[in-house]
């Protein structure tokens, strides 16, 4: 493998598409890829409130449909992860039917529009006929890479692009001890964690479970959404944290929720990245974010 970690790439301008809070941008930062301009088309404004936050000279272009009224030069870099619910294994399975799914079109027209030297498309595990015809449309086949590589968050993404990744991520052996911030008791809630949980079954939402703890479990196992300080988050979504049920154990008989700024680092944002956003905004925007450290590896692989 060719030593890139130090070397400072250079490209012309980066597009990003369906850009919400910028990872991307973050990542070309903190991969070492200096840039001339940085165009975002993104349609949520808190989301757009938290980018120009952070990166002030972020061009927003606004709607990714109205894209054939842009004016664009240069265009060295695009990446994108389209809207996911079409795709996903827990959703309704609609697919290319699904109208958030279709946009997935539109950033392959992008593509093919502009010819960038680089592009990348993040999404989730789905159905291997889905992956098939996606692969097929783009011409090669995605790599999958879990974000507990590099975080304390258990997170399979697909990535579709043409820089070459020749290596995953080294293992950094982060869990979630390791990113769990200290609390005042007032905001711990106390009581039987295991009987909790049983007068709560099936009432909880799929998405939200979120026991971290050495409490007993037994008889709870079933929900697979039960995790310990020495292993892993469950993957981020929009309500992850900010659920009324999205608990995290700090011993056998005390609770509470994961708070923004843990959600920010199972991401791997820096600390604080999305506070100027209230916290229910917060837990959406991060769960619908990347884990920066990933797309920062893949960057890494870009040639001058």
């Amino acid at each position: 493998m060719k030593l890139r970690l130090m070397r400072m790439i250079q490209i012309n301008n980066a597009l990003g598409l369906f850009d919400g809070i910028s990872c991307g941008q973050l990542a070309l930062h903190r991969a070492g890829v200096k840039f001339n301009k940085y165009y975002a088309s993104e349609i949520e404004k808190y989301p757009i409130s938290a980018t120009l936050k952070n990166f002030p000279n972020t061009i927003q272009l606004g709607d990714i449909n109205d894209w054939k009224s842009w004016d664009l030069e240069d265009i060295d870099l695009i990446i994108g992860g389209s809207p996911c619910q079409g795709f996903s294994m827990a959703g309704q399975r609609l697919n290319f039917d699904d109208e958030r799914s279709k946009l997935f079109f539109v950033f392959v027209e992008i593509i093919k529009h502009y010819q960038p030297k680089y592009w990348l498309l993040e999404n989730v595990k789905m159905k291997k006929d889905i992956q098939d015809a996606i692969s097929a449309e783009l011409g090669l086949e995605p790599v999958l890479i879990n974000s507990g590589l590099v975080s304390a968050q258990s997170r399979d993404r697909l990535y579709w692009t043409n820089i070459p990744i020749e290596t995953l991520p080294d293992d950094k052996g982060i869990y979630l001890k390791d990113i769990l911030e200290t609390l005042p008791e007032s905001e711990i809630r106390g009581g039987d964690l295991e009987e909790y949980f049983k007068e709560k079954e099936g009432k909880l939402s799929p998405r939200g479970l979120c026991h971290i703890g050495t409490a007993n479990l037994k008889g709870i196992q079933s929900l697979k959404r039960v995790y310990h300080p020495d292993g892993k988050s469950p993957t981020l979504t929009t309500s992850m944290g900010g659920n009324r049920e999205s608990k995290v154990s700090t011993s056998e008989t005390t609770w509470r929720k994961l708070t923004p700024l843990e959600c920010e680092r199972l991401q791997t944002l820096p600390d604080g990245y999305t506070d100027n956003l209230s916290n229910t905004q917060r837990y959406k925007a991060i769960g619908n974010g990347w884990t920066v450290d990933v797309i920062a590896h893949i960057f890494r692989f870009m040639e001058e």
